[in-house]
């Protein structure tokens, strides 16, 4: 696979960044993303692919489950530097279906040490999915369940970033709108979960 991405950066530079000079020139100089993506780092999910984006229209970062973990100094960087210095004007937060972070919420997998850790940050996700069908008497397969959690999570990190006070500045200085979305592998298409305006 190593060889693979190699021989794939040679045709890119064949076909394409020869082609395109003059723009990669330009990008060399300076970034002027508009979306700061954060999405899952699941590799079925490549935000440029699926947005029909090049390179530089977006600022991306991505994890385990598409997460917004306010002790996440990676995360935090990103975000600060976005807002502050990049001044882009939309965040969307993108999960996925059939996302495996996800499904690891109902797993008790003795070996792993670092990701029940870090899916701490989406368990309360679950939990409203769980109360909310509970209080509905009504039981759905399994794949549906972990739809809506999917879908939960993705509303569950919004809020966590606005936990963020240079986020809730950028807001109410209408600088900034976050968007929750979700991504459908078996359709390809993107589903819109909330939009938080800036006010």
């Amino acid at each position: 696979m190593i060889t693979t991405l190699l021989e794939g950066n040679k045709r890119f530079v064949a076909e394409t960044f020869e082609k395109e000079k003059e723009f990669f020139a330009s990008l060399a100089k300076d970034q002027k993303p508009t979306i700061l993506w954060i999405g899952c780092s699941d590799s079925r999910v490549p935000v440029n692919t699926i947005t029909q984006t090049r390179a530089g229209e977006v600022f991306t970062h991505r994890n385990v489950g598409n997460i917004v973990a306010t002790n996440d100094w990676n995360l935090s960087a990103v975000l600060e530097f976005s807002i502050n210095h990049l001044k882009i004007p939309d965040i969307v937060i993108c999960g996925h279906y059939g996302c495996g972070g996800i499904a690891a919420l109902d797993e008790d997998n003795g070996d792993d040490k670092y990701i029940p850790i870090w899916l701490i940050n989406a368990y309360k996700a679950k939990e409203r999915v769980d109360e909310k069908l509970r209080g509905l008497h009504i039981e759905i397969p399994r794949e549906k369940r972990m739809e809506l959690i999917v879908e939960e999570n993705v509303r569950l990190q919004l809020e966590h970033l606005q936990e963020y006070p240079f986020v809730r500045n950028a807001m109410k200085g209408k600088n900034l709108n976050l968007h929750g979305w979700v991504y459908d592998m078996q359709t390809g298409e993107i589903k819109i979960v909330k939009t938080e305006k800036n006010r």
